[in-house]
């Protein structure tokens, strides 16, 4: 209380107070106390005459996201009323002491400290998340839509469509292995493509020229001196891509998240797609045995399999989402559907004898096993990626289904397990 009045008794969390009674104890008077002996009615009048301060809603940040940092920014009229617009002036970040780091496209709170926030009630299906700020990548909510079934898709034209890129397929695998190996780099390059493409819509800049040439390298680099010289590729790659950033003007280039944006691509598209050329190319091992394009011809029929067979149970009987945040259209019942036929496809190749290099009925349904498994996976995650970019697809060059990386996703996770299970098991022995 000496803050009111130098009279006062002084509040202190020790029994002693050695700054007023040195070497003495005394007691602490309570509120009570002072209040009966009359020692706060000189201080009533300093507690009415302090009015509550309207309560701020956030740190002041910047005038394009709103004046202050919270869901609901506030207009300048709304901060006059309340008088806490008086001697604002605009503040970085960060203290000037320190550096200023280029921040995400897809996030305007990094960078700076967290701001406190309360508890706000959930938003309905549908509804935006933060009412009067354009909507940030990543964290709209998706529409509800029912679960299981083709929506969207025009499905004679996906068909007819998917005939023609099967009947392509078939007639490159009957004549050279060289020749289905172009059929791959140049489809993981349509893909890549689109990858840099769409994510430089969304803010990110990647560098798209290190980006492409390692998409393009891998699967070449693979089919010409094997699996080893992937580790290779993926050093020149991420070497490539930080000069480019050491290049740039300054941090305004954000090097972190437009690196990583950069080498996920170079990764998931041309890393992981490079095993469909290391399939292509046990068929040069000799002896004229297609080893290679056959697997890849059965790979291509598993996936195609699962898609179909995961769709059309789907849209019959799907009522569990498998996960309903990133695509709601996909079911528990359509992967057991999917599954089911996949290992249906393979069970009826092997029993037919269809297969020139997998002798064994045990060694294809194996094979159908892993690729039921991982095509999902592989299905999900674009999926994922798509709804973190907040688009429908990644590209429109193959109509009815999209671009390339929209209908070759689940491939760039069945091509891996399909290689290091060949080389596992070489079916052509048994």
């Amino acid at each position: 209380w000496s803050t009111f009045s130098d009279q006062g008794p002084a509040w202190t969390e020790e029994p002693t107070n050695p700054q007023y009674d040195s070497g003495s104890q005394r007691r602490v008077p309570s509120f009570d106390e002072l209040e009966q002996a009359g020692a706060l009615d000189d201080l009533s009048p300093r507690f009415e005459e302090a009015a509550p301060e309207p309560p701020r809603r956030g740190r002041f940040t910047e005038p394009s996201r709103g004046l202050f940092d919270d869901d609901a920014p506030a207009t300048f009229e709304e901060v006059g009323e309340v008088g806490t617009d008086r001697d604002f002036e605009p503040r970085p970040r960060r203290s000037p002491d320190r550096i200023q780091i280029g921040t995400d496209p897809t996030d305007g709170h990094m960078g700076g400290p967290p701001v406190a926030r309360g508890p706000r009630p959930r938003p309905r299906p549908g509804e935006p998340m933060h009412p009067g700020r354009p909507p940030r990548p990543g964290v709209r909510p998706p529409a509800p839509r029912p679960v299981g079934g083709p929506q969207g898709r025009d499905m004679p034209t996906a068909i007819g469509v998917g005939v023609a890129i099967a009947v392509v397929f078939l007639i490159a695998v009957r004549t050279k292995p060289w020749v289905v190996g172009m059929i791959v780099v140049l489809v993981l390059a349509l893909a890549a493509v689109e990858y840099f493409d769409r994510v430089r819509e969304k803010g990110y800049e990647p560098a798209i020229v290190p980006g492409l040439a390692a998409c393009i390298a891998a699967p070449l680099a693979v089919y010409f001196y094997g699996g080893f010289a992937l580790p290779l590729v993926a050093v020149l790659a991420f070497g490539a891509t930080a000069v480019t950033f050491i290049g740039a003007r300054g941090l305004e280039s954000n090097p972190l998240p437009n690196m990583a944006i950069t080498l996920l691509g170079v990764f998931w598209i041309g890393i992981m797609g490079s095993f469909g050329a290391a399939i292509v190319a046990m068929s040069n091992l000799g002896g004229g045995n297609p080893i290679g394009t056959d697997t890849l011809t059965l790979v291509a029929v598993a996936v195609v399999a699962n898609d179909v067979g995961a769709l059309f149970v789907g849209s019959a009987v799907g009522r569990t989402p498998l996960r309903a945040w990133i695509s709601p259209n996909k079911s528990i019942e359509g992967f057991i559907g999917g599954a089911l036929a996949t290992l249906g496809a393979m069970l009826i190749i092997g029993v037919m004898d269809k297969s020139d290099t997998w002798n064994s009925t045990g060694d294809l349904l194996l094979l159908g096993f892993v690729v039921a498994f991982v095509a999902p996976i592989g299905d999900l995650t674009e999926s994922m990626f798509k709804r973190n970019l907040d688009v429908k697809d990644f590209g429109s060059i193959i109509k009815g289904h999209g671009g390339a990386l929209d209908r070759f996703d689940a491939f760039l996770f069945a091509m891996p397990a399909a290689y290091y299970l060949l080389v596992y098991l070489q079916p052509w022995v048994s």
